[in-house]
């Protein structure tokens, strides 16, 4: 999630804890102690895959912040003998504090390595988009009424209501997601489609309108869109993933990272002599979020896989943003898929 919310998330939890005892300390302790795992930013890679892959991981890793937990509790009890409250509330609340920061993320597409170093698939529950105001502005009314009033018990018993109400949200969002995925399963086991994965992930900004994902065992995908109000079948367009342009890239490390990071969700096009890898999950038909070019094709026809660099995406504007916003409530007139996704050759 974006930076605001992880750090009201982190001042209201801690607020909640030790707002008693430490005032509104507590809520800028919080909130500072919540960016830490994103500090990975800092670092720099040769790559923009190497860049996406290794974001979200060490710095995320629930073994690696328990740790840092246990170490911050430790050293605040160690020199602050006398301070208010317990070893154990403190280190709960520091904790809690740190590991939220990942589990939050995890709730987005992207990919958060929760149990790094295992070598797991990154965790991507895909239930609520990076950028949630529903989720963020509960959080963010509780922290600036608590800043406001001071932690008294009412603005305590804020916060908390605050923390509820949006971990409630999270299970809304994982509801919806289950539903726009089982609609899409119903539609094309219906029409004879066989489909061997499917995924749903929610429009910018809300968790009531689902861009659904799914492959076909004939090497495309579908693209469909599905609201939680839609009484007719979603609009979809079936796409072709490449698979067969995608064979010059078998065995190179970084290409074989980018699928385990994605569990295999990319797409591959030839553009004149590039090769351009596209992670499925981000994005949409033709304006897709993060897109590589990882190849290039010698004057003598061979393939030969490059050091990975960013291809130009359209992310579209503010005009195609009116129409997902629209399809919440109607869906018609559908949402041109066909014709977005030809950017995706471009």
């Amino acid at each position: 999630m974006d930076s605001v919310t992880q750090a009201v998330l982190g001042a209201g939890i801690q607020g909640a804890m030790l707002g008693r005892v430490q005032g509104r300390r507590a809520l800028v302790y919080g909130a500072a102690l919540a960016t830490l795992p994103d500090l990975d930013v800092l670092m720099r890679y040769p790559d923009p895959v190497s860049l996406m892959t290794y974001h979200r991981g060490f710095s995320h890793s629930v073994f690696v912040l328990t740790g840092l937990a246990m170490l911050l509790a430790w050293l605040i009890r160690r020199f602050w003998p006398t301070a208010p409250y317990s070893g154990r509330r403190l280190f709960l609340t520091i904790w809690l504090v740190l590991i939220t920061h990942p589990i939050l993320d995890a709730f987005t597409v992207y990919g958060t390595q929760l149990f790094w170093p295992l070598a797991l698939t990154p965790e991507s529950w895909s239930s609520v988009f990076i950028i949630d105001p529903v989720y963020t502005v509960p959080l963010l009314i509780g922290v600036v009424f608590a800043v406001i009033a001071g932690m008294t018990r009412i603005a305590r018993r804020v916060l908390v209501g605050a923390l509820v109400f949006s971990t409630a949200y999270l299970g809304f969002g994982l509801a919806g997601r289950m539903a726009a995925e089982q609609r899409v399963h119903e539609v094309t086991q219906a029409q004879g489609i066989a489909v061997t994965q499917v995924r749903a992930i929610p429009m910018p900004f809300n968790t009531l309108v689902w861009r659904v994902i799914a492959k076909s065992g004939d090497g495309s995908y579908y693209e469909s869109v599905s609201s939680l109000f839609d009484r007719h079948p979603p609009e979809w367009v079936r796409l072709p993933l490449n698979l067969e342009a995608g064979r010059v890239l078998a065995g190179v490390p970084l290409h074989e990272r980018l699928r385990w990071f994605t569990d295999d969700w990319l797409r591959y096009d030839v553009i004149d002599d590039a090769l351009v890898v596209s992670d499925l999950r981000m994005g949409m038909a033709g304006h897709y979020t993060f897109r590589f070019k990882m190849a290039e094709r010698a004057p003598d026809g061979a393939w030969n896989a490059i050091t990975p660099s960013v291809w130009p995406t359209n992310r579209g504007g503010w005009d195609e943003m009116k129409l997902v916003l629209g399809r919440i409530l109607d869906a018609h007139p559908p949402l041109p898929l066909a014709q977005w996704s030809e950017l995706a050759t471009k």
